[in-house]
């Protein structure tokens, strides 16, 4: 109770302050298009306006306010009663410029006509929506995939060599994998598409098979998350950004590869003229037989009569996904900017090749998943009052997953078993467990701009997950329906200040957490006994962020947030099979520093240098680190008292004109345990240590060139590469074991690369990619082994 007292309070405050910013201000927005009605995305809109002081009876100097136009060619602009002069510039097109008396809010269309003098010797250098949002308050990453769609066929990749962030597979395609971000991993990060949670697609979707072409950009935010998100992430979220367009289109590939896999997208846009009505089909289907060369496996010799190292092929690992979704809505009504409604299907089936640790082999256990999913989104301007923006969006999923693991056998990795008394995932009985989770979630976000240069915003998020566990074959198994709650409330005050090179953005969130656990088996494993019933707590969370232009090619930036996460349904509850639950579990509680260096160079003409440089620092509590048993190849997510993370990274991008392109980055993370007495009192053995089976220093490099009108005109011809290095890590605590003893993650060295030919202007396009290209052996988490050389090759139709 006194933690919302102490909210209310705060968020009044924070109200009156913004609330002195309030001017008499009226909306101007609108639409830019080219002569053909086509919208020009980015087009720039500047207002001017001379204020005039009555006591003085003189004009002040003109002031300017300005923006970008979006994937729609819209535009909107908060500015002050008064005659304002508008200009709208488009490079290659000719700039228009009116004059108009604001006295309420208004619509104005602009439409550009073809500029046809040629531009001789001029440099002009625009920034995409992945610049503005690199260069705004918080410390974030953003990814342009659009122009990388037609050789890319898993976005994994492209995240995995990004500046501060690790992925980590345990196999091939469809396997589980662990995304970090500056050190914090696993369910620490969130995942949205289209600032919705990518959960409500069902628990088989994932970032490695959701189709690559429907993508724009990929942000990913490092320890301070907006407050619009309405998310408990602790260690960062990752943001997919679908793309938009006002044509019809049709986007389709098919790639196939090594190892048996099989790629296939398909997505389009079709736009009924007469109603406006827009439906977007999308189709993913992915398959994977994941039969690569395990190298080095210890196998019984009989001529030898000892174990040796042996080369086998995985026998067990088959992978297929399907997503199937349909989009349909219209936008620019006088009742809604945007409406839209969608369905959904996801459908996964998954056979188990190993748990979590090589050793353990299974030949038999499967998985299959399925969800479908509804929903609707909502957007609205000058929503009950003049300058409120609504965005609403309501889903529900039904996902179900079935866990079969009913052979009582023992296999080895030459694909023979004996027969044995227990089950192969956790040695337990047959099982065919079912878990069913139903999502229901509630986003309404509500933006108010006090001033143009000041604004509100709040956001209320909820997510109710089901856990309806039975079980068709083990009588012992006693059936439950746990029920985990999270409201999230956050409050957040936005201002630009002295011509926009300084901007600072403030923030509260309230946490409210209210599982209800009914599940009682395995007590002595779970805590299940212990915790039953309904419970709610509530936290409280805050941060800013601000940054500061010093000069053109320099700015800072600096945020900090006081976060919360709540256990996840898979940690606290399990997955029925290979993770046992843990109902005791307590809310990950964090410290989240960055302090940030950047700038934008142009040395010369056609010549652009993006150089940053980020120190950051993370103080968690109650850290949620998941624990392997190795004799049973399953785990349990279990609290850790503290761990603290330090570290810097640094990133170096380089472009000439449209051809050459160079990234380079690295990145140090020092993640050590601050637990310096165990539960009995006794000193930690691990304290200082560094946390085990996670990389602490890596570096990639980039680099791409392409040519242009080769063999035809309006083609192209993209040459890549990217080299990965990882340096070596333990496996296990350090203080553990003699030094010969102690298991190692070795050092990665991984190249890949990929060469992509257009033609008729991006209509056709082929590309061939090779992973791995040195055919290294390389390991992820708990040292399980990953594919060896790969090659995929994909072909992709885009009609507009």
């Amino acid at each position: 109770m006194k933690q919302n007292i102490r909210l209310a309070i705060t968020m009044s405050f924070l109200l009156c302050i913004a609330l002195s910013a309030v001017s008499q201000t009226h909306n101007l927005t609108g639409r830019v298009t080219d002569s053909s009605g086509a919208p020009l995305v980015q087009a720039t809109i500047t207002a001017t306006a001379a204020h005039t002081t009555a006591a003085m009876g003189h004009t002040s100097a003109a002031s300017t306010i300005g923006t970008l136009t979006d994937q729609q060619g819209r535009y909107s602009l908060t500015l002050p009663s008064g005659t304002h002069t508008i200009q709208v510039s488009y490079v290659g097109y000719q700039t228009d410029t009116l004059t108009i008396s604001l006295n309420r809010n208004r619509r104005q269309d602009f439409r550009l006509a073809d500029d046809a003098q040629a531009l001789q010797g001029v440099e002009v250098y625009g920034k995409s929506q992945s610049q503005q949002l690199r260069e705004g308050a918080l410390a974030v990453s953003a990814i342009d995939v659009k122009q990388l769609a037609s050789s890319l066929h898993n976005i994994t990749q492209l995240v995995d060599r990004s500046t501060g962030v690790k992925v980590r597979e345990e196999g091939g395609l469809g396997s589980d994998f662990d995304l970090s971000i500056n050190g914090l991993s696993g369910n620490s990060v969130r995942y949205f598409l289209d600032g919705i949670p990518l959960d409500t697609k069902g628990s088989g979707i994932t970032l490695a098979n959701l189709p690559v072409n429907i993508i724009e950009r990929i942000e990913i935010y490092k320890g301070v998350v907006p407050a619009h998100f309405g998310t408990d992430a602790l260690g960062g979220a990752i943001n997919i950004v679908t793309k938009e367009a006002q044509r019809n289109y049709l986007d389709a590939s098919y790639g196939i590869g090594s190892f048996h896999t099989h790629k296939a997208d398909l997505t389009a846009q079709v736009i009924e003229p007469r109603t406006g009505l827009i439906v977007r089909p999308t189709l993913g289907v992915n398959y994977a037989r994941n039969d690569y060369m395990m190298k080095g496996i210890e196998l019984w010799d009989e001529e030898s009569r000892k174990y040796l190292p042996q080369n086998r092929r995985r026998f067990h690992d088959d992978y297929f996904s399907l997503m199937a979704q349909v989009e349909a809505g219209v936008s620019n009504r006088p009742w809604a900017d945007n409406l839209w409604v969608w369905a959904s299907l996801t459908k996964t089936d998954k056979e188990i090749q190993t748990g979590s640790v090589q050793t353990k082999v299974v030949g038999m256990a499967h998985r299959e998943s399925e969800a479908w999913s509804v929903g609707a989104r909502y957007a609205k301007r000058d929503f009950l009052l003049k300058g409120l923006k609504l965005n609403l969006t309501l889903s529900h999923t039904w996902d179900h997953a079935l866990t079969v693991d009913t052979a009582y056998r023992q296999y080895n990795w030459n694909g023979t078993y004996i027969i044995s008394s227990r089950n192969e995932t956790n040695g337990r009985a047959r099982t065919m467990r079912h878990i069913r989770r139903p999502l229901t979630t509630v986003r309404a976000n509500f933006d108010y701009p006090l001033h143009p240069q000041h604004g509100l915003n709040f956001n209320y998020a909820l997510d109710r997950v089901g856990n309806n566990r039975t079980d068709d074959v083990d009588a012992d198994f006693e059936a439950a329906n746990d029920v985990v709650t999270n409201h999230i409330l956050s409050l957040a005050y936005n201002q630009q200040l002295f011509d926009q090179r300084m901007e600072n953005l403030f923030f509260l969130k309230e946490y409210v957490n209210s599982p209800h656990i009914r599940q009682t088996d395995l007590p002595s494993v779970t805590g299940s006994r212990e915790v039953q019933g309904r419970t709610t707590k509530s936290y409280l969370g805050y941060g800013l962020g601000l940054r500061y232009t010093l000069c053109d090619p320099l700015s800072a930036k600096l945020s900090f947030e006081h976060s919360v996460r709540m256990p996840t349904a898979r940690e606290l509850l399990g997955n029925g099979s290979t993770i046992y639950a843990n109902v005791a579990l307590d809310p990950e509680r964090s410290n989240n520093f960055n302090a940030t260096l950047f700038g934008t160079w142009h040395p010369a003409a056609g010549h652009t240098l993006y150089y940053e440089a980020n120190g950051f620092l993370r103080q968690v509590e109650s850290f949620i680190q998941p624990v392997i048993s190795e004799k049973e190849g399953t785990l349990q997510y279990q609290n850790q008292p503290a761990i603290h993370i330090k570290g810097i990274e640094a990133e170096v991008r380089y472009a000439y004109q449209d051809r050459l392109q160079l990234a380079a980055n690295v990145s140090y993370q020092d993640a050590r345990d601050q637990q310096r007495l165990k539960t009995d009192g006794k000193p930690s053995a691990t304290f200082g240590n560094r946390v085990p089976n996670r990389p602490w220093l890596f570096s990639s490099v980039e680099a791409s060139y392409t040519l242009h009108d080769l063999l035809q005109r309006n083609s192209q011809l993209r040459l890549g590469c990217a080299y990965q290095w990882v340096h070596w890590y333990f496996l296990t605590w350090e203080a553990y074991g003699s030094k010969e003893s102690k298991a190692r993650i070795p050092e990665q060295h991984l190249l890949s690369a990929d060469l992509t030919y257009s033609w008729g202007n991006g209509r056709y396009n082929l590309a061939l990619e090779c992973t791995n290209l040195l055919d290294k052996t390389i390991y992820d988490k708990y040292k399980l082994q990953k594919p060896g050389r790969a090659w995929f090759a994909k072909f992709r139709l885009f009609l507009q």
